[in-house]
């Protein structure tokens, strides 16, 4: 799998897909990384103004080695939209770029947007809010989601660029 992909060609691909074929997020989503082309498996965290499972999941492996070599994960939170606390900081950015993820997702907000800024990492998040989480242990993992109306599910593929974001049930091919 490469990064040789762009949104629109995967849209013009499907200009008459059934509503499973190309699902695009609507743009309202902001750049806080470096990558601003990333793609990958998608796994889901479903939270809200509780990051403890964005943590579990950063802290694992980003990726799944096969066959046909490594295959990058982009996890996807349901912050539920909330713009009064991060779902995501420097650190938890640190440790996603450090154990291999190609990119994360948020419906909700990021904090220290200065150190997200410098990780060779995919970021998309509503916006920044310096306000942190409080630790309560909810949450959901590996869950189907709604991102802003459009259904994501754990398994799905993710891809991101310049034009746009978008998810798949199949991975794209060429």
């Amino acid at each position: 799998m490469s990064q040789t992909f762009t949104t629109c060609d995967i849209c013009d691909a499907n200009k008459q897909p059934s509503s499973e074929d190309v699902r695009v997020l609507p743009p309202v989503f902001r750049d806080f990384g470096q990558a601003r082309k990333f793609f990958g498996q998608v796994v889901t965290v479903k939270c809200f103004e509780d990051n403890t499972l964005v943590k579990v999941a950063v802290e694992s492996p980003g990726y799944t080695d096969t066959p046909h070599g490594r295959v990058p994960k982009v996890l996807v939170v349901d912050g539920g939209g909330s713009v009064r606390k991060a779902l995501l900081g420097g650190n938890l950015g640190a440790a996603a770029q450090r154990n291999g993820w190609g990119g994360i997702v948020i419906d909700g907000c990021v904090r220290d947007s200065l150190e997200l800024g410098v990780l060779d990492l995919g970021i998309r998040a509503l916006a920044a809010m310096p306000m942190p989480t409080e630790k309560r242990n909810q949450g959901e993992q590996n869950v189907p989601v709604q991102i802003q109306g459009v259904w994501v599910r754990p398994g799905d593929w993710l891809y991101a660029d310049e034009d746009g974001t978008l998810v798949m049930a199949q991975p794209w091919s060429v």
